[in-house]
C-alpha cells in the first residue's frame, strides 16, 4: 500500500511515521507514504488556498484549483485510480468494518482542510469517500487522517507480527451544514448554483437551510429526532420526501 496525505502542515506528521508501529511498517517496506503540501500546487501569485465563500459568512473556505491539482499530480505519479478519502465531521464514522475495507486497497489519498470547510466541488467530484473520527470538531484534518491511517496499516499483512485482530473502533448537535463554495464560479465547467451569486439574502439563507436540512436527512437523520422543526422545515423535508411520514 502507497499512502499520499494532502495537508498544509506536513510538520506535524513527522512524529507520528517516525514512531512506534508505523515506523516499523515503513522500515519493513510493508507501506510507502508521502506526505505532501498542497500549497506548493496553488497558481495564485502568493500561494493563497483559501477565499471568502459565495453568499456571505465567517470564515474561508478552500478553494478546488490547488487540491484538484495536486489529486491530479500524485495520481499520475504513480498511474493509479486510488480511494481519495476527505477528513470531514460530516462523513461517515470510522469504523473498524470501514478501516478493514481501507485495507485492501493499494493506494489511498487523504485529504485535510482547514478553516471553514471545503469548496462543494472538491466534495463533489474528487472524493471517493469522506471520514469522520468523531462527532466533534477539530482545527483541521490532520489529526483525523493519523488515526485512520493507524488504523488502516495496522491491519496490514504482518504489520502487527502476528494475528491478533484489531480493536474495536466505532459530531456537536444540531443540523449538518450546508454545502460550500467559493472562486472561480465556473471551475472546469462545475458551477456555483445561481441563488449564491443572486445576492439576496433571503433566498440564500433560504436555500441553505433547504439544503442543510436534506443533508442532515440524508446523512444523520437520527440528528433531527429531537429538534423542534418548523413548519416551513417539514414542508421542505415532505416535498423532498414524499414516501416518508414526518
Amino acid at each position: 500500500m502507497h499512502i499520499d496525505i494532502l495537508t498544509l502542515f506536513p510538520e506535524m506528521f513527522h512524529g507520528v511515521f517516525q514512531s512506534s508501529i508505523l515506523n516499523k511498517a515503513v522500515e519493513r517496506q510493508q507501506f510507502t507514504y508521502e506526505v505532501v503540501n498542497f500549497r506548493e500546487y496553488s497558481k495564485n501569485k502568493h500561494q493563497k488556498v483559501d477565499d471568502y465563500p459565495y453568499g456571505g459568512g465567517a470564515g474561508m473556505v478552500l478553494t478546488p484549483q490547488p487540491i484538484f491539482d495536486a489529486v491530479e499530480a500524485v495520481k499520475s505519479k504513480r498511474n493509479s485510480n486510488p480511494r481519495v478519502i476527505l477528513m470531514c465531521p460530516q462523513g461517515e464514522t470510522l469504523t473498524q468494518q470501514k478501516s478493514e475495507e481501507l485495507a485492501k486497497e493499494d493506494h489511498l489519498i487523504f485529504i485535510c482542510g482547514h478553516y471553514e470547510g471545503y469548496d462543494e466541488r472538491i466534495r463533489e467530484h474528487i472524493v471517493t469517500d469522506e471520514i469522520s473520527i468523531g462527532d466533534y470538531v477539530l482545527t483541521g484534518g490532520e489529526l483525523g487522517s493519523m488515526v485512520v491511517v493507524d488504523s488502516v496499516v495496522r491491519l496490514l499483512p504482518d504489520v502487527l507480527g502476528n494475528q491478533q485482530s484489531a480493536p474495536q473502533d466505532s459530531f456537536s448537535t444540531g443540523l449538518l451544514e450546508h454545502p460550500h463554495y467559493t472562486r472561480p464560479a465556473d471551475f472546469r465547467g462545475y458551477k456555483v448554483p445561481d441563488v449564491l451569486l443572486s445576492g439576496n439574502h433571503a433566498n440564500i439563507a433560504s436555500w441553505r437551510r433547504k439544503q442543510s436540512l436534506l443533508r442532515t436527512w440524508n446523512r444523520r437523520k437520527d440528528l433531527l429526532d429531537n429538534m423542534e422543526l418548523t413548519d416551513e422545515d417539514k414542508k421542505t423535508l415532505k416535498n423532498d420526501k414524499s414516501d416518508e411520514i414526518l
